[in-house]
This record gives C-alpha cells, structure tokens and sequence, in this order.
C-alpha cells in the first residue's frame, strides 16, 4: 500500500499570509495544478490523508461547521477533478493549549494510518512548515517540502529537519513521489 500525508494551507490551497486563516469560501482558492497532483497520486495507487493545523477554530475565527463546509467543498473538487477523496484530519487547537494532536506531534498522523500495516519509512508527508517536516521526523516518515506556500527556497538551509526533497508545488512533489517508485 501506498501513503502519503499532505499539509492543506499553502500545499492544495493558497496560504493565507503568516497569522492568518482561511475562514470562509472567498479565502479557499485552489492552487494551480494541486488537484492534479492529487489525481495523479489516486492514479498511482496512493492512499491520502490531509494533516492540518487549524487553530483558527479555537481562536473563534471559524465555527467547525464552517470548517466542515470547506473540507466539503475541497473534497468534491478533488473528486470532480478524478482524485479520491482523501481522510482529512484538523487539530483545532492552539499552540498554548498543548494537545498531542498539534503538528509536530503525531496523533493526527497515528490515526490517519490507524492499523494499516505501513513502514513509515515509506509514508510521504508533503507539507509547507517546518512543522511539518518535524511532524514527519517525529513519525519517522520522509519529510518533503512544497515551496507553494510559508517556506521559500532561502528557508531550507535553516530548517531544523531537513527535508528528502524539496518542489515547487505539489504537482511536482507528485510526480518524483509516482517517479521514486517506478
């Protein structure tokens, strides 16, 4: 089996700016090619689960109904653009409240993967952060950073984690992960 975790803000959506929050529909754009992306990992067999920081609900920013709503939304333009559906988890809360759900911890990315007999060392998180990559490090799974949202190639050399591989944007995160198994 093949899986692979992908960050949402400034990996399938537009980053909305350090300290801000994608709250509403008017917010929610699309990047160029992510639906792709994600058809061509259905296409060759990966399994997906979106791992997502979302304290904008906690901070009363966003209801979960509205939260719900979006993941809706994103979820029937990924179908409709020939991707499957991939589980979508969110951590709500703030960095004070110190959940274990918060990346870099790893609960979300535990219960994503659930019994499923996967090596993690052949799990992908594609993801935008920091956090990110050290959520990755911290499961024991390969850290790939997209360049489409808060990182830029002048951060990489500071990352505390540094990453197996670092893209554009996850339409080209896509292709060398189909590539890396062909």
């Amino acid at each position: 089996m093949r899986f692979a975790f992908l960050d949402r803000d400034g990996v399938i959506n537009r980053f909305p700016g350090k300290g801000k929050y994608v709250t509403g529909f008017s917010e929610f754009k699309i990047l160029p090619q992510a639906l792709k992306a994600i058809r061509l990992l259905t296409e060759a067999g990966y399994e997906l689960a979106v791992i997502s920081n979302q304290g904008c609900v906690s901070r009363k920013l966003i209801t979960k109904k509205s939260l719900a709503d979006l993941t809706k939304y994103m979820l029937k333009e990924i179908r409709e653009a020939g991707g499957r559906s991939p589980k979508v988890y969110y951590c709500v809360h703030q960095k004070a409240d110190n959940c274990a759900c918060k990346k870099p911890k790893t609960l979300l990315l535990k219960k994503a993967v659930g019994t499923r007999k996967i090596k993690r060392s052949e799990i992908c998180f594609i993801g935008d952060s920091e956090e990110d990559m050290e959520a990755a490090k911290n499961f024991g799974c390969r850290p790939v950073l997209v360049l489409s949202g808060r990182s830029k190639k002048k951060d990489v050399p500071a990352l505390s984690v540094k990453p197996d591989a670092v893209h554009k944007n996850l339409w080209e995160a896509a292709r060398w992960l189909v590539n890396q198994k062909k």
